[in-house]
Formats: C-alpha cells, structure tokens, sequence
C-alpha cells in the first residue's frame, strides 16, 4: 500500500483499503476482516446476517471500525499462524517488530456461558513500538446512535438494542462517541484488546494476558485439530487447506446452515450497481461446498448441512417457486426481504449498499441438482441417509419430473426474465440420475419408470436444443448462439464424456470466445442481457471449473498452467472473492465459498491426474 501501516486516509478513494487486502477471522457464527494496517473494516455481531458494528468496507465515515497499528511509520506483513485461522498482523518500524493477533476463540468457558469474543493481543517482538487504536462502533449499519460509558479498564457502547463491551489491559480514554488508547511496548511486553457483546446473561469481563495467552493456545488447537482430518496429501496442500479452513470459518455452527460469502455489497465492478448481499444460505452453494469438504475427509459439516436440510427444507411446502427456495438465512427463515442502505455510500462510493436479497423468490431449477448431487456423495461416501430423509429425495424428485421443462432464472440469478438455460436443465438431470443410482444401489423404493423415462428426455432436448450446429457448441439457452461456462459442468457432472467430440468443440469455443489468459468470464452481458448495468470481472468458479474441464479432457498441461496462474490472483492468505477486475483487483464479496470449494475440487482432480 502506498501508505505507512496504521494511517487512515480521509480522502478520495484511498480511504478504502482494498477488497483483497483483508484476512478472515471467526467463531463458526460470525467473522471479521482484518484489513493489513491492521483495522477491522469488517463485523457483524452475533451472526453473520446480523447488522454490522464495523463497516468501514461500505462506508470509510458512517460505517466504523476497530483501528489497531503501530503509531510509527511501519511496513505490515500479515499472515496466518499455520493451519490455523489466527491472523497476525506484523509491524516494521524503525524502532522495533511489533504484531497484533486476531482471533476469535470457539471453545472454552468464555464459548460455553455465551461469550463470543472477539480478542486482539498485541505484543512488542523486538525492541520498542508504540501503539494506537481507536475503536469506532457503528451499530445497525451505522445507522443507530449509541452511547458510550468508560469505567476503568472497561468501556460499553450501548445502542439499545445492543451492547458491546470493550476491555483493554491498557489505558483508555473516551472521545466521543469513541474510545482511544496510545501506548508503547518493549521486547516482551503484551497487551490486550476483547470486545464481547453483553447483556443481562453475560456482563463484562476483562481478558488478562494470561488468559488471552491461553486462549491463543486453545484455538490454535482448535483449528490444527480440525485440519488434521483432511485427506489431501497433494501438490497443492496449503492453498487446498487454506481454502477448507475457509469454508470452515462460512459455516454457522448453531443450524449446521453455510453462508456463501460473510459480506454484503462488495461491488463486482467499482462503482456498479451489482452489489449483493451473501450472508446466507444458497442451496447449490451449500451443496457444493459439502461435495468439497467430503473430498479432502470432513463429514461432520456435511451432516450438519443435512440436518439443516432436514429441519428446513420441506418438500411438502408447495411454494410457487417449487419445494426449495434458492437461498435461506442461517436459522433457515424463508423471509430474505431486499432493501437498500442510502446513508452509506459503499466501497469506494460503489452504490447502492443492500441487505436482504429479493432472489431468494427466483425460480432456479438447476439447486435439486446440487443438492441431490451432495445427499448422493453424503450417502456414498459418510453414512447412508435415513428412511424420512430418502422420502424427501423422492418427493423433490418428483417434483424435477413435472417441473423440468420450465423457464427460470438460472444459475446466475439473471433479473432479465425467465429462459430456458442449459445448466439448469443439467442439474435437473442430475438430480433425478443421482437418485436413480441411491435407489440402485441401496435396493430403495421408487418411481423408477417415472424417473427414467424424466431423464432420459432431458437428456435428449439438452442435445437436440442446446447443441448449436453453428458455433459447435453447447450454448447457454435452448435454440440460441450464446456462450456460457455454465456448462463447463457437463463433463464434471458425467453428462457427457470429457472427451467427447462435441465437448472438446464445446471447449474450444468457449477458451476463444470467455477466456482471457486462463480467466473465464461467465458469459458477455453485453450479448446476453441480465437486466443489470455495467461489467463484471472474471468469475473465480468458471476459472477454476475451466481447470477441471481441461484435466477431465487429457490437457493436463494446459490445466496445470491454467491453474498455476490463477493461484497467483490469490490475496496475499490465499483468500479469494467472488472475481478478478480486468486490472487483476478482487471483486465482490468476499472470501467467497463458490470459488474455494471449486479450487478444492480442481486440485484434488488435477493432482489424481497428474499422479
């Protein structure tokens, strides 16, 4: 960064610290982002989908932050204590090496009595380093006053609705609405910052060095315990393990419900009107991070996702968008209703700022798929579903039968009217072929007759439809010319054999036409409109899902290659968002599930390829 570590600019565009330049921390309920001069941009507190406390992503002025750096010219490097999700924060100065130690302790006594805390240790490494740090709630998304009560070592924001204790083994003074604190350490000397959200069941309670030392120990336990359950011994071990210890950190311990991203509104085109709220639970997001996790070993997520499904997810509703809904919030509520923030004037003036996403009512049809697909390796690969659960199975099933054929608003979530796209007629495929296998395999009960004749003429109006003779290619819709990496799954999916004719055509186009070195763009909006404004970058999924197509098809070198360079536009955790500017810049929210579950998936197929 062109700044020294710890200054906040108030002016122009450079008051925002970069989407990219941030590292994730979190309890398996909510998450913070840590930005590298060592400021949390980023909190929502309890849960994921609550209101923020710090947004300075959104709002560098109304949305508040937890400031935290050297109080001298420094350089920062930030990086995660190994096999963990323990951010530190490193401080060069002249005088001195100082870091801050970000975490969010998930077991213990402070987890079992309700405390979810957010601890910032800081310690003096080498020599000398004054500190500073303020720390600016905002509640509601900065939108709900609140005022402040400093007694001693402890210091309360209360906004009515919420209050938020600050304890500090450090002196601190009031400024405002605000608090402060300056001060110097030397070599060997800690100190430490712990923000809980208090009320009549958990009243304030400092965190001594002693005791933040200990939890330290406790949650680097936590997670090297967790990761120790992965399978993966390939190539590719850290960025593979990074990116499982991320989905991790996207799951909602309380449902077993996983969020397709923890921000909201980060634009996919700076200054665009493409900003989205992800804090919830999209059903083929959910799915395929449960695809990615069995991959490398990790079955309790999994069967904490389908307990989710279980309590939430019932195919007798009936609703007119079918028995799923895309997405659900982390309680599995159905109600997601959008609006838009106008105090806040988003990531560098990127408006508008929303909350709620109203494509919850869309139609997609290709989440049976998704979600069928992850029940089928569930059963195969963790433990067979049980009888109610297989009544399900059957029920959306069922369901795929009648309702196929339908228009909807596909994967992408396009708000330019319903079509008849390709992938989603794929996934529908999927889902009914999936079961057709559990049913055979398991010797279950089922419309076989019903099924089978169901798939098969999918199967036929995808060739007969959606293969244009013209770009020899699969397109995006039934009877058009468009392009799509959406279907860069169907050799992924076993629709068709990787190396089949028309695929390897399918393939060609699409390397030509959405591909820019290695990068895949998921179609151009400019000759397939979405209903919405402006560009987008490439989509981080279809480059990794490129990858994996390029491996299925025996050019292991074009896939390692292709692979390779998209490592490189990882952050500097390799954290990734949802896609890469034409400049190479994150974009969207972030990090983002759909593109580290497809990383998993990309690795672990090329690294079996390569042998």
């Amino acid at each position: 960064m062109g700044a020294t570590a710890g200054e906040r600019h108030t002016s122009g565009a450079r008051r925002y610290v970069p989407i990219a330049d941030h590292g994730l921390i979190g309890d398996l309920r909510s998450v913070a982002l840590v930005g590298t001069d060592g400021t949390i941009d980023w909190y929502c507190c309890p849960s994921f989908d609550a209101p923020s406390v710090f947004a300075a992503l959104l709002d560098a002025e109304r949305g508040g932050c937890f400031e935290l750096a050297a109080a001298a010219p420094a350089r920062t490097k930030q990086f995660y204590f190994p096999d963990t999700n323990v951010l530190i924060t490193r401080f060069f100065t002249e005088e001195g090496v100082g870091e801050v130690q970000d975490f969010m302790p998930i077991a213990g006594a402070a987890a079992k009595e309700g405390r979810h805390r957010l601890i910032r240790r800081v310690l003096c490494v080498r020599g000398s380093v004054p500190f500073r740090s303020r720390v600016a709630p905002r509640f509601d998304y900065g939108a709900r006053p609140h005022t402040l009560s400093l007694t001693g070592d402890t210091a309360v924001f209360d906004a009515g609705t919420m209050a938020l204790a600050l304890t500090a083994t450090v002196a601190m003074e009031g400024d405002g609405q605000d608090v402060r604190a300056d001060f110097k350490l030397t070599e060997g000397d800690a100190a430490v910052f712990a923000l809980d959200q208090v009320g009549a069941d958990v009243p304030p309670r400092g965190c001594a060095c002693a005791e933040a030392e200990e939890q330290f120990g406790a949650t680097v336990r936590y997670w090297r315990r967790w990761l120790s359950s992965s399978r993966y011994r390939g190539r590719w071990r850290e960025m593979v393990h990074r990116s499982a210890l991320t989905l991790k950190l996207l799951t909602y311990e309380p449902t077993g419900a996983i969020v397709a991203a923890p921000t909201t509104s980060l634009p996919e085109e700076i200054g665009g009107e493409r900003n989205w709220d992800y804090r919830y639970v999209w059903v083929r997001d959910a799915a395929f991070c449960v695809y990615a996790l069995l991959r490398l070993g990790f079955t309790e997520e999994a069967e904490a996702f389908m307990g989710f499904v279980s309590r939430h997810i019932s195919p007798g509703d009936g609703s007119p968008s079918g028995p799923l809904q895309i997405m659900y919030g982390i309680d599995g509520r159905t109600d997601l209703p959008e609006r838009e923030l106008p105090h806040l004037e988003g990531h560098q003036g990127s408006a508008p700022v929303r909350v709620g996403n109203a494509a919850a009512d869309q139609l997609q049809l290709d989440i049976y798929g998704a979600l069928i697909d992850s029940i089928y390796l569930y059963d195969k690969w963790a433990e067979p579903i049980s009888s109610e659960q297989w009544e399900n199975v059957c029920a959306l099933v069922d369901w795929v039968c009648a309702h196929w054929d339908q228009p909807d608003e596909g994967i992408w979530e396009t708000r330019g009217g319903r079509k008849n796209f390709l992938y989603s007629r794929l996934m529908c495929w999927v889902a009914i072929e999936r079961a057709v296998r559990m049913a055979n395999r398991r010797g279950l009960p089922a419309d076989l007759g019903r099924w089978l004749t169901s798939r098969d003429a999918i199967y036929r109006r995808i060739m007969s439809r959606c293969w244009s003779k013209e770009r020899r290619a699969f397109v995006q819709q039934e009877d058009g010319d468009v392009l799509d990496a959406a279907v860069l799954m169907m050799p992924m999916s076993k629709f068709i054999a990787p190396t089949d004719p028309k695929w390897l055509s399918t393939l060609d186009s699409l390397t030509a036409e959405l591909v820019s070195d290695s990068l895949v763009y998921r179609y151009d909006p400019q000759v397939s409109p979405d209903g919405l404004r402006g560009d987008e970058g490439t989509f981080s999924i279809c480059s990794f899902w490129y990858v994996e197509a390029l491996t299925r098809a025996g050019r292991l070198d074009e896939a390692s290659l292709a692979f390779e360079k998209m490592l490189t536009y990882a952050n500097h955790l390799g954290l990734y968002a949802e896609e890469i500017s034409h400049t190479g810049e994150q974009q969207g929210n972030f990090p983002q599930a759909f593109t580290h579950l497809a990383l998993i998936s990309a690795a672990f197929n090329l690294d079996r390829a390569l042998g």
